[in-house]
Formats: C-alpha cells, sequence, structure tokens
C-alpha cells in the first residue's frame, strides 16, 4: 500500500490523521491477523496444527502500520512470530493456513511450518526459527537493493530477547558503515520468552542501542497504528534518499504466551488488562465510528466477512494433500549454472 499522507498537524481539531481508506485497511487488515490468530490457536488446542506455535495477538499495528508506509518491492523479513507478517502484506489466509497443517498447499509447500513462513510473491522472505538470524540476512537484502541500484529497503523486524545477539552488533555496524537501506525494527513486547527486558538488559531503552553507531533510533508506540505508520515513513524516506538505516522500537504486547505452551506465570492479570485498555483494534474501530468513515453495521459487516474468510482458509487447510515423500529432498540445494562448479 502507498505511504497515506497524514493530516496532523493542521492545527484543527478533530480532523482525521489519515483516509478513510487508510482506517478501512488497517482495521480489516488488523482483524484479519487477530482472528487468523485466535483460529490457530484453538486448532493447535485440537492438535490440528502440531510443532511450536507462536501468536501475534496485541501485536498487530505494528504489522499493519509497517505494510502501510511501504511498498509491495519492499522486502520484509522477521523472527518466528511470523503468520501476521505475511498476511498484512498479501498472502492468502488459505496458505498461511495450510502452512501451519504442514500441508502442500502451503506458502513454504508445507516443509516450514509456523515458524518458517516465506512468500516470493508478497516479498516476504521469512519467518527464521533462530533468534536474531534474520538481522544480518535483512542488512543482506539491503545491500542488494543498493548494489542493483533499486529505491527499495528492508523491513528487518526481530523481539527483543534477538537484541542480545551479537550478529545484531555487527548488522548495525555495517548497515550504518554503507549506509543500507535497512528499517531495524525490534517488535518489544516486553518480554523475551518468559523474562522480562529488565532482568536481561542494563539498557531496557533498546532504541539506544542503534545511538553507539549514530543510527537515527527511537521509541514507537507499537499499540498505536498511526505512530507507527508515521516512524516506518519517516525512515522509509531517509532509507530511500540513500541516507541509511533507522532503528525503531515499537513498544507493544501479546496478549498470548511466548508459545502456545507458555503457562505466562511471570506477569499478572492486572498488566494484561492494563494493555488490552488500548488495544490497537478498537482503536481503529473508534476512529471509524467518530469520523463516520463506517457505521456499526458496516463494521459488523467487515468482521463477518473475515470470519468467513479464516472459516474458509481451515477449510482449504483441511482438504489439502500433505507433501508427497519425494518433496523432503526438494528445495534444499540449488545447483548453480557456474563453469568452475565440479559435477
Amino acid at each position: 500500500m502507498a505511504s497515506d499522507k497524514a493530516t496532523k498537524g493542521s492545527g484543527k481539531k478533530d480532523v482525521p490523521a489519515f483516509s478513510k481508506e487508510t482506517y478501512l485497511f488497517w482495521y480489516e487488515k488488523m482483524q484479519l491477523m487477530r482472528k487468523f490468530e485466535e483460529k490457530a490457536g484453538q486448532l493447535y488446542g485440537m492438535q490440528k496444527i502440531k510443532g511450536f506455535c507462536h501468536l501475534y495477538i496485541g501485536q498487530e499495528a505494528c504489522a499493519a502500520g509497517a505494510v502501510s508506509a511501504l511498498t509491495k518491492d519492499d522486502k520484509w523479513i522477521t523472527a518466528y512470530r511470523d503468520h501476521a507478517h505475511p498476511l498484512a502484506l498479501g498472502t492468502s489466509a488459505g496458505a498461511v493456513m495450510a502452512e501451519l497443517y504442514a500441508k502442500a498447499t502451503g506458502c513454504s509447500k508445507g516443509k516450514g511450518g509456523s515458524m518458517h513462513i516465506f512468500d516470493k510473491n508478497v516479498n516476504f522472505v521469512g519467518g527464521h526459527g533462530i533468534v536474531g538470524g534474520q538481522v544480518p540476512l535483512g542488512a543482506g537484502l539491503a545491500f542488494a537493493e543498493k548494489y542493483l541500484g533499486t529505491t527499495n529497503l528492508c523491513f528487518t523486524a526481530m523481539g527483543d530477547g534477538a537484541v542480545r545477539q551479537g550478529a545484531l552488533h555487527e548488522a548495525f555496524n555495517m548497515a550504518m558503515n554503507w549506509k543500507l537501506p535497512v528499517i531495524f525494527v525490534i517488535e518489544n513486547n516486553g518480554y523475551a520468552m518468559g523474562t522480562s527486558v529488565a532482568r536481561t538488559s542494563n539498557v531496557t531503552d533498546l532504541y539506544k542501542l542503534g545511538l553507539a553507531y549514530d543510527m537515527p533510533s527511537e521509541p514507537v508506540d507499537g499499540m498505536d497504528v498511526e505512530a507507527v505508520h508515521l516512524a516506518v515513513s519517516k525512515a522509509a524516506e531517509r532509507a530511500r534518499k540513500g541516507e541509511g538505516p533507522t532503528l525503531l522500537e515499537f513498544r507493544t504486547y501479546r496478549y498470548k504466551g511466548h508459545s502456545m505452551s507458555d503457562p505466562q506465570k511471570y506477569r499478572t492479570k492486572d498488566e494484561l488488562e492494563s494493555y488490552k485498555q488500548k488495544d490497537p483494534i478498537d482503536q481503529v474501530k473508534d476512529k471509524l465510528l467518530k469520523y463516520k468513515f463506517a457505521t456499526e453495521a458496516e463494521i459488523e459487516a467487515i468482521d463477518e466477512k473475515i470470519r468467513l474468510e479464516v472459516e474458509a482458509a481451515v477449510k482449504f487447510a483441511e482438504e489439502s494433500p500433505y507433501p508427497a515423500p519425494e518433496e523432503a529432498f526438494k528445495d534444499v540445494y540449488m545447483q548453480a549454472d557456474y563453469p568452475y562448479i565440479m559435477d
């Protein structure tokens, strides 16, 4: 989606900051993420989905606000809490659900599962299971865009736990030294698995880590889709001008556990409820009603459309075949047509 021009700063009160189309885009995308993830959690409990499963519920503004600020030609890479990003980018719910089912019709042919979603068609380069492993890869994708002379960038997301990985600092140094067109994003939901940021990092304002490299860095309210859009738009403009990377710390919150096996004993119910009071989807719904961009009936129609879309995705996954046994040996190696490659 092309970046929408904000009207903030006009001096007028009660003027919408973005267009009707943008608010509707955000609402529909975030509601799709939410309902998809809720269904995935339910299906996991029914043992329809197996292995690891990390839900994005509560963090939807991070993906939706970033998608609306960038273009379809930009590259995207993230960690293993990765169902929502491709949904925001336009991957069909059926292709993602089939991947969770390990079916051949999944967007990774049933070989990746929950933690390794890929979709070349929307420039989504994963879903990576190694903590922090995607950070240098994101810098590499950005290097490729610069080398090819495009104006594209790479949106590189990570969790707060990944910032303790040494590869992050190497990537930051190279990205600034070479002025790579990359936006580094920390989706800081407060807990690396079950351990709070305060217990594992001397620096709790994680955006400050970029300052050591003279990288423009700032915190962003990750529960506010408008704030996310504005911050990403600013970082994208800088990257496209050849001015290099930006580090954004999206301060967000996950309503569910780190994974499906997480008992969540490390936080209180009051803490969880306090974040739900500023739910990102409710915020956009309130704006739609306030500015008369949609009626309650129209919003209910969107909700019903999404419910049917998720149910259709489940049906598609249920009815799809598993990969053939010989598929296990495909897509593992690629034969490069170089004259110096030996048979």
